[in-house]
């Protein structure tokens, strides 16, 4: 059966150590370092444009058409959305600070709840203290544990309102500032377009709006990254890559070990970073189908919420450290 206990490390997060062994075989992976992919901005523009285009052309269907396109398809968007959001968030598309921020707010638009901003907070404290209870809010509350457990429908339903759980987890990270002007200019332009799609497109287009991010975001194919990150299903291994067809549309976001290793590295290069090292990569447990790990994290009765690394080792990082270990390490620094 399942432990509602975590998984407990001493030390620090493992990536550093794995990013110096890795540029030490590799040195050759230094020129993908702080590599920015400035078409990540069109590919904002195309998908932003092509999931308002399908709201529009679902303005006047019936709810049980709209949901299953949601489902099927507007998921799918939405997670090319996550994936290009996130470069945003770590400065991945240009040098200028102001224009990743932009960029991010834009492709945060049309997914129903102002997060860019948040989630740029919250993110790079997850990579700096990755499994520190207090300030990776990625990690499962300690109720969302006892209250779900391994039992089927309440991991069902923990998925289906994975939003909501996410959101309330942010309350314990109390090291960090949550609100500040960008938060608030990411609330204006994300609530303005929710009105402008319900007031100029209709009640249809915002369900299939707002279906497209909530589904997304847990009960669906793609919510299979929820798991596939750090549920800790080959102990002591606490860190997991998707690499199946779903990776394309989603930017590679799944590439998640080459991320943590190299976070300064724009989502594009990723797969580069794996075939250059397949002897750090290609030995580790991997996943090819997000849906089949939804269907096993579901139906499992030995999994658990509980089956996350945590540690209390902060590992010498300052709260407010840029977020760039991989560029420490190529300059001698780390």
């Amino acid at each position: 059966m399942a432990s509602m206990e975590f998984y407990f490390d001493k030390g620090p997060e493992p990536h550093l150590e794995r990013t110096k062994a890795i540029l030490k075989k590799h040195p050759e992976l230094r020129q993908f370092i702080g590599k920015k992919n400035p078409w990540s901005a069109l590919l904002i523009v195309l998908a932003v444009s092509l999931q308002l285009a399908i709201a529009w052309f679902l303005r006047h269907q019936p709810w049980y058409v709209v949901l299953p396109v949601a489902w099927l398809f507007g998921t799918i968007v939405n997670h090319t959305f996550i994936g290009l959001l996130h470069d945003a968030s770590h400065g991945l598309i240009f040098r200028s600070r102001f224009w990743n921020d932009v960029f991010g707010l834009i492709v945060n638009a049309p997914m129903l709840v102002p997060s860019y901003v948040s989630f740029k907070k919250y993110h790079m404290k997850h990579h700096a203290f990755q499994g520190v209870y207090e300030l990776d809010a990625d990690i499962p509350s300690h109720w969302e544990v006892r209250l779900v457990k391994n039992i089927w429908w309440r991991k069902m339903l923990w998925l289906l309102l994975y939003p909501l759980v996410q959101t309330l987890r942010t309350a314990r990270v109390r090291e960090v500032k949550f609100l500040d002007g960008w938060v608030l200019t990411n609330w204006l332009t994300t609530f303005a377009t929710d009105f402008a799609v319900w007031y100029f497109m209709g009640p249809m287009a915002f369900l299939y709006i707002a279906a497209s991010f909530w589904l997304g975001f847990g009960l669906s194919v793609v919510g299979g990254r929820l798991i596939q990150e750090h549920y800790v299903l080959n102990p002591p291994q606490e860190t997991y890559s998707y690499y199946g067809w779903l990776s394309w549309p989603s930017c590679h976001v799944g590439y998640h070990n080459e991320h943590h290793d190299f976070p300064s590295c724009a989502w594009n290069y990723l797969p580069k970073i794996r075939a250059a090292a397949p002897e750090f990569y290609d030995t580790l447990k991997y996943h090819t189908s997000w849906g089949k790990l939804v269907l096993k994290f579901i139906f499992d009765k030995n999994i658990s919420l509980a089956q996350r690394m945590v540690r209390k080792n902060r590992g010498n990082i300052g709260l407010d450290d840029e977020v760039i270990p991989d560029v420490r390490v190529a300059a001698g620094s780390a």
